[in-house]
């Protein structure tokens, strides 16, 4: 796990910064870059489903497709034109993509509570990504304004390449994770893809939650596509290493968020996360590497709240909506609606918004980040005013009811 994410953070944090120093590419050739994530969230469902889990080990294809994804890395490690990179970043995000999957499942296979025990195995994914960017500031300097200049990010994608061999070779050492295929064989193409929870969109305050979760992938997309270019670009120190903020706070928050979910309910949860994203494109806007520093780490620090604020607290309401039927069917919907289907939309206009405001000494931030906020407001006023969902705060609320009434007898017992 460790492995899995330091891959993918050792080149995809830096990516939009190496581009567009290095290979001169324009917001539009970002977005295009970006945008092989959500290809690759699209068609990852169709390798696991189709392929994965009926014909292949788990172990054995997760290290074929880690050491065919070395190879490609090390292609992008050399290309010298955004035309010779391309090809290369999108073949590798259509077989990486899969592999999340895959090494949730060889995990899980080998775990006898994974409700109790994923957690602890989960959180070295995220140590992973966080040492892949200190790695890049604090050790190698890659990413201080000389070395980027002297094109020295390229040695992200050689760092990702040898780690991807290393990780490639290990998974064959891996636990014995056998084919699911009396289960894979009777799975559609409509099930796989989550189509069959599609259902789920007759009950009024899901399609508002679903349409809500498409919506704020586009804000979403700006970080992802604009936030490493732009702390380089305005002078932030160690732009890397500092984003690894974000990732701290996001394993702080995850562990915060079951007290206010408990505490406050569904609705101000998500209106929260939402609205953290209208509040740290505000900052990151009128932040810069001066006096205005305070802005720019808060700004990072935020991202804790807004991603699991709203995502996991997400996948929590999918889960109780969607029942024992639909379980499997609604969480892969709405991956591939929000990864797929909302982060494209989301780094397609994150590309155009990002050329209008280019000019010959870098970019006009202020509007680059204005914009976004208040995509995330608009969405956060929709989702306020549509979005009612009393069900499933009843049913929250006599869970809770039950559970006290079992302490009080438990109590009394003894």
């Amino acid at each position: 796990m460790f492995l899995e994410f330091f891959v993918w953070g050792s080149w995809f944090v830096t990516l939009g910064t190496f581009l567009g120093n290095n290979l001169q590419a324009s917001g539009t050739q970002l977005a295009a870059a970006f945008s092989t994530q959500s290809f690759g969230a699209i068609i990852a469902p169709f390798i696991i489903g189709l392929i994965a889990d009926r014909y292949f080990n788990a172990e054995k294809i997760l290290g074929v497709l880690h050491l065919i994804g070395a190879l490609l890395m090390f292609m992008m490690f050399r290309a010298d034109s955004f035309a010779g990179f391309y090809p290369f970043v999108f073949l590798y995000m259509l077989i990486y993509m899969p592999t999340l999957a895959l090494v949730n499942s060889v995990s899980f296979n080998q775990m006898k509570d994974p409700a109790k025990e994923f957690s602890t195995i989960r959180v070295w994914g995220t140590i992973g990504w966080i040492s892949a960017g200190l790695l890049i500031s604090y050790f190698f300097l890659w990413d201080s304004p000389g070395s980027i200049d002297e094109g020295m990010l390229r040695n992200t994608f050689l760092m990702s390449s040898i780690s991807s061999v290393v990780l490639g070779l290990f998974c064959f050492s891996l636990p014995n994770t056998p084919p699911q295929a009396s289960l894979a064989g009777k799975r559609s193409i409509s099930e796989i893809m989550g189509l069959d929870a599609l259902t789920l969109l007759k009950n009024r305050d899901f399609a508002i939650f679903f349409i809500s979760s498409v919506l704020i992938c586009i804000p979403l997309a700006f970080y992802y596509q604009n936030a490493n270019p732009f702390l380089s670009e305005v002078g932030l120190p160690n732009p890397t290493g500092m984003m690894t903020i974000g990732q701290v706070s996001e394993v702080l928050f995850l562990l915060l968020m079951p007290l206010f979910f408990r505490k406050f309910g569904l609705k101000t949860t998500l209106i929260v996360g939402m609205l953290a994203w209208v509040i740290r494109y505000i900052f990151f806007a009128y932040g810069d590497a001066g006096s205005g520093t305070y802005l720019l780490i808060i700004g990072i620090a935020l991202h804790g709240i807004c991603y699991d604020f709203f995502f996991v607290s997400g996948q929590i309401y999918t889960d109780s909506k969607a029942g024992p039927r639909y379980k499997s069917a609604a969480q892969g919907l709405i991956t591939l609606a929000t990864y797929g289907i909302g982060m494209l939309i989301g780094f397609w206009i994150a590309g155009i918004v990002s050329d209008a405001y280019a000019h010959a000494n870098g970019h006009d931030w202020k509007y680059i980040w204005l914009i976004p906020s208040a995509i995330a407001l608009a969405v956060t006023i929709l989702f306020m005013l549509f979005f009612k969902d009393r069900d499933f705060e009843k049913a929250t609320a006599d869970r809770k009811a039950e559970r006290n009434i079992e302490i009080k007898n438990k109590l009394s017992i003894k």
